[in-house]
C-alpha cells in the first residue's frame, strides 16, 4: 500500500480539501501553501484540532515563490508527488471581480465571499495557470498530475493550446456542475506517460474537437458471439505477440504491456525468424511503450451484442494504440 501525496496550492483559511481528502481517503497526505498570514494560522489550527498534524502539513509561502516550490518551501525532494490540485484567483483586477459579480445577480446567500488575496492575481487565472505550466517543465515528472479548476470556459481552451504549445498531449478538461446554474471547469496535464479514462478527460459537452486528447478508449461491437469465444480469440492472439499478457477469464478482462509495434506482418515476420519464442519475452512494465486493458462486456439490452472496450492505460504514442485497435479489431472480426 502507497501513500498519495498531493500539494493544494493556495490551501485557504479552512484547508478544507485535505482535511476532506484525509477524511475519505486513508492513505492520501498534503503538502499545504499559501501565501496569506492568517489562512496559514488557521489552517494549521483546523489540521490540528482534527488530529492530522501528521498527515497535512501547512507551508507559508510568498508571491514571489513558486507556486509547487518542491525544493525550496516543502523540502519534499525525496518524493514525488502524485498531483497538485488548486482553484486560482479568478480575476486579473478587483475591478473585473466587483463587474462579474455585479452582472450575475446573484442572491446574497449565494454571493462570493473570497478575500481579494484569493480571488485576484495579475493576469487573472490564465496568468496563474501558465506559471504553473512553466514549473512543471522543469519538475516534469517528480509531479505526476498537475490539476487547476478555472472559473472561465474561455480559459480552458487557452490553457490546452499552451500545453500543446509546449509539445504535451496528455491532458484532461472536465467540468463541475454546482445546482442548476454555476459551472466551474478543469484542466490536467502530465508528463508522464499514464493516461486518463475517457470520463475524466474529454469531460466538458461541446469542447472543440480539435482542442481534445486523443481519445483513450476503443469499442467495437460483435454480434452473435458468446463472451467465452471472443474472449478465447482475443486470449489466444495476444498471447502469441511478444508482449506482456495476462488474462482473466472469470472477469473478461486482460492487460497487456508491449515494447513496441510488435503485432505488424513486418514484426511477426521478424519473430517467426527468430530463436526466440513469444513467451520468452520479459517485457519492462515500467519502460513499455503501450499499456492497454481489454474488457467483454455483455449488453444489458440485447444479450446477442458483445461490446470489446480497449482501454489506452500507458503511452504516448496514439498512432500505436490506434495501430494495436486496428489489429484486435480485424483479428476479432475474423479479418
Amino acid at each position: 500500500m502507497t501513500t498519495t501525496r498531493i500539494d493544494p496550492c493556495g490551501t485557504g483559511c479552512c484547508s478544507i480539501y485535505p482535511l476532506l481528502g484525509c477524511t475519505t481517503r486513508p492513505l492520501w497526505d498534503f503538502f499545504a501553501t499559501d501565501i496569506d498570514n492568517e489562512n496559514v494560522r488557521t489552517a494549521r489550527e483546523n489540521v490540528t484540532n482534527n488530529g492530522l498534524d501528521g498527515r497535512i502539513r501547512v507551508f507559508k509561502t510568498e508571491r514571489t515563490d513558486d507556486l509547487i516550490p518542491l525544493d525550496t518551501k516543502l523540502g519534499i525532494q525525496r518524493y514525488v508527488l502524485d498531483f497538485t490540485m488548486c482553484n486560482p484567483p479568478f480575476y486579473s483586477s478587483r475591478e473585473e471581480m466587483i463587474a462579474s459579480a455585479e452582472a450575475k445577480e446573484r442572491p446574497p446567500f449565494s454571493a462570493c465571499t473570497g478575500d481579494e488575496v484569493e480571488m485576484v492575481t495579475e493576469g487573472g487565472e490564465i496568468a496563474f495557470v501558465y506559471r504553473m505550466i512553466e514549473e512543471s517543465l522543469q519538475l516534469r515528472e517528480r509531479v505526476v498530475w498537475y490539476t487547476s479548476m478555472l472559473g472561465k470556459l474561455s480559459s480552458v481552451s487557452v490553457i490546452v493550446e499552451k500545453l500543446m504549445e509546449h509539445g504535451n498531449n496528455n491532458y484532461a478538461v472536465t467540468e463541475f456542475v454546482q445546482g442548476s446554474k454555476t459551472k466551474r471547469w478543469a484542466v490536467a496535464w502530465s508528463w508522464t506517460d499514464l493516461r486518463p479514462s475517457m470520463k475524466v478527460a474529454r469531460g466538458i459537452p461541446g469542447f472543440p474537437k480539435h482542442l481534445l486528447p486523443f481519445p483513450s478508449e476503443f469499442m467495437l461491437e460483435i454480434m452473435n458471439q458468446s463472451i467465452d469465444d471472443i474472449g478465447d480469440k482475443i486470449d489466444k492472439e495476444l498471447s502469441s505477440l511478444r508482449i506482456h499478457w495476462t488474462w482473466r477469464k472469470n472477469l473478461a478482462t486482460g492487460v497487456g504491456f508491449a515494447m513496441e509495434n510488435v503485432w505488424s506482418r513486418q514484426a511477426r515476420r521478424k519473430l517467426q525468424n527468430s530463436a526466440g519464442a513469444a513467451d520468452m519475452m520479459e517485457i519492462d512494465e515500467g519502460a513499455a511503450a503501450l499499456g492497454f486493458k481489454v474488457q467483454l462486456k455483455q449488453d444489458r439490452l440485447d444479450e446477442k451484442c458483445v461490446r470489446v472496450v480497449v482501454r489506452w492505460l500507458k503511452g504516448l504514442d496514439s498512432v500505436l494504440f490506434e495501430s494495436f485497435c486496428g489489429m484486435l479489431k480485424r483479428k476479432v472480426e475474423g479479418r
